[in-house]
């Protein structure tokens, strides 16, 4: 077995179309993940198959190409864009004798540069250790070797068994680290909840600009690059909808075609925020000729961690590129709303303001409340919403507030205190309160 490289940068790339997959978008992509990561791609070898060869993933004779392009452009490191089985990369490598990578392990080694939390690289590692440890089965056989020599020769512990005790044990470790981190998400969100301040998250596929856009609507400095998952730990921010109040607008990780499964189960506290959020903004680059697909793509990772139920707002971003106007379209039948802008240049983003506050002022009802004087609690938490819009106190030490609010969070606030008192209109309240006691 050869000394495995500690890293490489220049790189053969191998891409197979298989049925139903060809598809030259994907190369593009492809190339730009590998660069992501830090290779410099030296030769693109394609291959058509029905099906991927158990041996070598491609045929022997293309095994033979990629080999041949290894030799003559002195490459470090061989990456498909596909996944390969432990046994396919141990042959590959055993042929081409260098460091072979698959697509799994190249968006790894991209979420390892860009992870900056704490919790972001404890999820990192986590999602590396569970792919190492499906590559120990049979990637690394001349590790089963018992320990031995003259006077230890006898029954002992392997060294793929330490190996795999030693990854048992630190997956255990850091599941424990990230539990501590899920419950403090889990006390902020029970705080806004509280509070009853919505959360608006941002998804969309990687280098849609969603990044740009948190900066320019939060007036933010989140890290904001024209590269394949610049952004990687999850960031929450103040945004003052007007007409509404405060909102939290979360920046989250891209997506990707064929994202990792690994990924998908270790970075599930990330996830959580677009899962728990009240509105998803699903930020698309209207200048992507693949636009189409790049949706349907994010809609698949949505239902793969259940969020395909949260309501979405379009927002085809960088038609500062496409050409396109600025423009807003709402299909009330429908309940879809898509908006045109430029987080670059800022044109379009009072439209999805305007937008943002269509969705949250659908069900918004304005009218006056008569509380008594017992319900002083529920008439703090209607000023911590913000949407008091005048207070009077009657005679008999109750009071008289006019509130725009929506109408399933009056609902729910007045559940919560298990009273009912109805929302009276203007012209109502003062003919029942009385000029004495109505505003």
């Amino acid at each position: 077995m050869f000394e495995r490289p500690r890293s490489g940068e220049n790189a053969v790339l191998v891409h197979v179309d298989l049925p139903g997959e060809s598809d030259s978008e994907d190369l593009l992509e492809f190339t730009e993940l590998a660069r992501s990561a830090g290779a410099r791609p030296v030769a693109t070898v394609t291959a058509s198959r029905a099906a991927p060869d158990p041996r070598y993933y491609v045929g022997a004779g293309k095994a033979q190409e990629i080999r041949d392009q290894v030799q003559g452009q002195a490459a470090e490191v061989v990456i498909f864009d596909h996944a390969l089985s432990p046994s396919q990369e141990r042959n590959l490598e055993k042929l081409l004798q260098c460091r072979v990578l698959d697509r799994t392990g190249l968006i790894l080694d991209i979420f390892a540069q860009r992870a900056r939390s704490f919790e972001g690289k404890l999820q990192v590692e986590l999602a590396q250790l569970r792919h190492l440890s499906t590559r120990l089965v049979r990637g690394w056989t001349h590790l089963e070797r018992q320990k031995g020599g003259i006077g230890l020769r006898g029954p002992g512990e392997t060294q793929l068994e330490t190996d795999r005790r030693l990854l048992a044990a630190r997956i255990k470790q850091i599941n424990k680290r990230l539990e501590k981190v899920r419950s403090q998400r889990d006390q902020g969100r029970r705080a806004r909840a509280r509070r009853e301040v919505p959360t608006v998250s941002l998804v969309g596929y990687t280098n849609a600009g969603k990044s740009t856009l948190f900066n320019r609507l939060c007036d933010a400095e989140v890290y904001a690059a024209d590269q394949l998952f610049a952004t990687l730990d999850p960031t929450l921010r103040r945004f003052d909808l007007p007409g509404f109040g405060p909102l939290v607008l979360a920046d989250t990780v891209g997506f990707i075609r064929k994202l990792p499964h690994e990924l998908v189960a270790a970075f599930r506290s990330t996830l959580e925020e677009t899962l728990q959020a009240d509105l998803l903004l699903h930020v698309v680059d209207a200048h992507d000729p693949e636009r189409q697909l790049r949706i349907e793509q994010v809609k698949e990772v949505l239902a793969s961690i259940g969020a395909d139920r949260v309501p979405q707002i379009l927002v085809y971003n960088k038609i500062d590129l496409s050409g396109e106007a600025p423009r807003l379209l709402h299909e009330a039948q429908r309940g879809r709303i898509r908006v045109w802008c430029s987080a670059t240049t800022g044109a379009g983003l009072d439209l999805l303001s305007e937008a943002v506050g269509l969705h949250f002022l659908a069900d918004r009802v304005q009218g006056w409340l008569h509380l008594p004087a017992t319900a002083g609690g529920l008439r703090a938490r209607l000023y911590c919403t913000g949407r008091v819009l005048q207070d009077q106190a009657d005679d008999a030490g109750g009071w008289w507030l006019e509130v725009r609010i929506g109408r399933s969070e009056l609902d729910s606030l007045l559940r919560r205190e298990g009273v009912e008192y109805p929302l009276i209109e203007d012209g109502e309240a003062r003919s029942v309160a009385g000029a004495a006691q109505a505003p």
